[in-house]
């Protein structure tokens, strides 16, 4: 059931967003747009602490998403913080976590938000969702259906969620707690939403496999094959397209496909697109409105083919 609590919500895009992701950053925001729903952006938001500086300090990365979820709560009037990009989502979890259950974090949280001058976040003030928890608790599958102008049928889809929607479970207390809940060992939010939107999913294994963004510059082949494994999996499944709904996800299979086929002549021809974009065109908005022509893997043909555009 659709809940009005998530209709009006601080947004934070964070960097990707800004950079390599900004087809999901369009797309969210024509998606919400035409489901009635506001986004409040974060003002004068900063990075989430990503993996550089979790890696050497990670009680420095809680004080920059604590800050985050500060500027929402304390500046802003916001009691709901959504981030579409999988590692701010992690991490902005990770700090609530820390916060409640240590110490240590919650001095140097307290000690920096007084140095910078703003109030200090303090743990249960706000609630982080990511963008599949904003349409899902927003509008709902029925309200999703009863808004489709383009129904997806005929478009197999495999939903690839990525390895820090669900990971470590502890960070998500709200998953795994029965039915309408997300669940951390079978994610299926996305494949509820699309569903709706008339996509016929397919039975695919690897939705939460690593596609090894966090090394494509440190070792490029490892991470080539990581995405190689998903691009073929799905491939196997029989999925015309790869639904995505992280950038760091998004751009590695998309550029790791043509890097597979350069370095190891794999080719694949499996499509890469953004959930939020798969929605929009079910719902009207014409492809260009949520950023396809921005996608590398270049799906216009195949959504042609399929009649889906």
């Amino acid at each position: 059931m659709a809940d009005n609590k998530y209709n009006l919500i601080a947004y934070y895009p964070g960097c990707a967003l800004e950079g390599t992701g900004s087809a999901y950053n369009t797309s969210t925001k024509a998606v919400g747009k035409a489901l009635g729903l506001g986004l409040e952006e974060v003002k004068n938001w900063n990075c989430c602490g990503a993996m550089e500086v979790k890696n050497i300090d990670p009680k420095i990365q809680t004080y920059l998403s604590s800050r985050v979820m500060s500027i929402a709560a304390n500046e802003m009037g916001h009691d709901v913080v959504m981030a579409p990009c999988n590692g701010c989502y992690h991490n902005l979890k990770k700090a609530e976590y820390d916060l409640t259950h240590d110490e240590g974090s919650k001095e140097v949280t307290e000690r920096l938000s007084s140095k910078a001058g703003h109030a200090t976040y303090q743990a249960g003030q706000v609630e982080t969702i990511h963008a599949l928890d904003w349409i899902k608790k927003s509008i709902g599958e029925d309200g999703i259906k009863s808004r489709v102008k383009n129904s997806l049928s005929g478009l197999k889809v495999a939903n690839y969620y990525g390895c820090m929607y669900t990971r470590p479970r502890h960070i998500f207390p709200e998953k795994d707690k029965g039915p309408g809940t997300e669940s951390t060992s079978a994610p299926h939010f996305m494949d509820d939403i699309l569903d709706a939107a008339g996509a016929d999913n397919v039975d695919f294994a690897l939705k939460t496999a690593c596609c090894g963004g966090a090394h494509t510059l440190s070792d490029s082949d490892t991470s080539t094959k990581l995405v190689l494994n998903i691009l073929q999996a799905a491939e196997e499944s029989g999925a015309d397209v790869i639904a995505t709904e992280c950038p760091t996800c998004h751009t590695g299979l998309e550029m790791h496909q043509i890097r597979a086929e350069k370095r190891f002549g794999v080719k694949t021809n499996v499509k890469i697109l953004y959930f939020t974009q798969l929605l929009g065109i079910a719902l009207g908005l014409n492809p260009r409105k949520v950023g396809v022509h921005e996608n590398v893997s270049k799906p216009m043909g195949m959504l042609r083919e399929r009649r889906i555009v």
